[in-house]
């Protein structure tokens, strides 16, 4: 990097701080910090859905699989998002978007306790926590990863820089400030991914190279299969069936952008939106990565690295600039989404079971534990992000597929089927069960049966066992012992149909957590 590259990069950061001292003029309360105050347009709603699910993991993770497999990068990651966001736009989009406008709720957990009971509820979310707080670190570590390529900088040094950026204008400007940021981002990753496109082609042309000829070079023999190595049929099933979970609320920040719209029905047109984008444009991205092989030699016995060592060959200075704010972009984006989410299981779910005060919250003081949850999860983020390489977590890729794949089953499914009439039967018993029993899998999988498998457990079902051992008895109990009272029944009832006359029957409006928390703590 040279000057022109450090102005590019500074001058973004310095647009983002903007963005955020912008956004911060209209946040008047806890409604509009976590949901925009529903007022979101669906054409913003679903760049910014799109946008959240990205990261600098696809530049170094999966630009590592991309290196060394192939086009197998695109049919087992980008494709069942795509398929799995379009499906969602029906089934899940307008009745995530129904938890806001019927229920008045600003977590995407909060109606659990209507749905379920408080336990169910405190399980979900301090699991989802957790497991959020290790998946963004692993986020903050890819982009430090790329930043040291680029800077020379430490490992902990990029972690820094990325979090405190990312932090201030989450922090001050909540949801309208990542989803106006992720639309800035968005123009960036366009520029700068074309970019990067044209400057490949131009190099396979000058060594000889044709666009389509390029498969039959022998560095790229097998590169055209779709399912090679660890990432099988097995493997692409179980994760089409995650990411139907994942990227339509499982994961939480993009539950908000269905919940940030107007109507169901824009929820539903953003995530239609969302599914095109992301088939469409990683194979844009993509291309690049595949064509690695055949123009730089990858230093990492994964691969990762290949995409940063293309990046400062082949792209002059300035557009180099231009494309390591594309990683920031991507990893900025995701984090600062999850970290408010994050914010509002903990603000309105979680702190008020803990502590009276919370429960006594008024707009200001509850606006203002918004803030510093979100100050905190980033923190916490950023500290395991300083972890991602240890022995514990390994490599960046092994936590993002493995650990987040594996463990966002157990708690999704309680959490998006729940919203659905057919599995109205099911109530705490099994949605605790599931949970408890998906996450013991994972253990069991990973870690005691792996060590005493020759060769380790394969990939595909250190992912795929939790969450089918989940499912299977979340639907099983639901059968077995079923618990759907007029109450829950109500509930599922409200957030299916926008007719009021239709869901007549009262519940308890969640909108104040404090009340619902401490009643539903009595009964227990």
């Amino acid at each position: 990097m040279n000057s022109l590259d450090w102005a590019v990069l500074i001058g973004y950061f310095g647009v983002m701080v903007a963005i955020g001292v912008w956004s911060h003029k209209q946040v008047g309360n806890v409604s509009d910090f976590f949901t925009a105050g529903g007022k979101m347009p669906w054409w913003l709603s679903g760049i910014s859905h799109h946008m959240s699910g990205y990261s600098a993991v696809l530049f170094t993770g999966y630009a590592g699989i991309a290196y060394t497999y192939g086009v197998t990068s695109f049919v087992t990651w980008s494709f069942p998002i795509a398929l799995g966001v379009a499906i969602g736009s029906k089934l899940f989009a307008p009745r995530v978007n129904r938890l806001r406008s019927r229920l008045h709720v600003a977590s995407p957990l909060e109606y659990l306790k209507n749905r379920y009971d408080l336990k169910t509820q405190q399980a979900l979310a301090w699991s989802g926590m957790l497991l959020k707080i290790v998946d963004v670190g692993a986020k903050w570590a890819a982009i430090a990863t790329l930043l040291s390529v680029f800077t020379g900088i430490t490992l902990n040094q990029g972690i820094l820089i990325t979090g405190a950026i990312t932090a201030v204008y989450c922090t001050i400007g909540g949801l309208w400030a990542d989803a106006l940021t992720e639309l800035g981002q968005f123009v960036i990753q366009l520029l700068a991914g074309v970019s990067m496109f044209v400057a490949v082609v131009l190099k396979l042309n000058d060594k000889g190279i044709g666009f389509l000829g390029a498969w039959d070079e022998p560095a790229l023999h097998g590169h055209g299969k779709p399912l090679v190595g660890p990432y099988g049929t097995v493997f692409l099933l179980a994760f089409l069936f995650i990411k139907l979970f994942e990227y339509n609320g499982g994961m939480l920040n993009q539950a908000q952008r269905y919940m940030a719209t107007g109507s169901a029905r824009e929820a539903e047109r953003s995530a239609r939106l969302s599914a095109a984008l992301w088939l469409v444009w990683p194979v844009v991205l993509f291309f690049p990565m595949w064509m690695s092989p055949l123009l730089v030699h990858a230093q990492k016995p994964d691969g990762s690295d290949s995409y940063g060592l293309m990046t400062e060959q082949l792209l002059p200075h300035g557009l180099l600039g231009l494309v390591i704010v594309g990683f920031f972009s991507h990893t900025m984006a995701m984090c600062s989404s999850d970290a408010n989410a994050i914010a509002a299981v903990f603000t309105r779910d979680a702190a008020p079971v803990l502590s009276r005060r919370a429960r006594e919250w008024g707009p200001r003081s509850g606006l203002i534990a918004a803030r510093v949850t979100t100050v905190v999860f980033l923190a916490l983020s950023m500290a395991v992000a300083t972890q991602v390489n240890s022995p514990t977590f390994k490599d960046i890729i092994t936590v993002v597929i493995k650990w987040v794949a594996g463990l966002m089953g157990p708690i999704a499914i309680p959490m998006m089927l729940g919203l659905l009439r057919p599995f109205r039967r099911s109530g705490p018993t099994a949605a605790l069960t599931s949970w408890s029993m998906g996450l013991l899998a994972f253990w069991l999988v990973n870690y005691p049966i792996n060590w005493n498998v020759d060769g380790g457990v394969p990939l595909q079902y250190q992912v795929s066992i939790p969450l089918a051992v989940s499912l299977v008895l979340y639907i099983l109990i639901g059968f077995l012992k079923p618990e759907d009272t007029p109450e829950r029944l109500a509930v599922i009832e409200r957030i299916n149909t926008d007719d009021d006359s239709s869901a007549a029957a009262a519940i308890p409006t969640p909108a104040g957590p404090a009340e619902d928390a401490v009643g539903t703590a009595v009964k227990d």
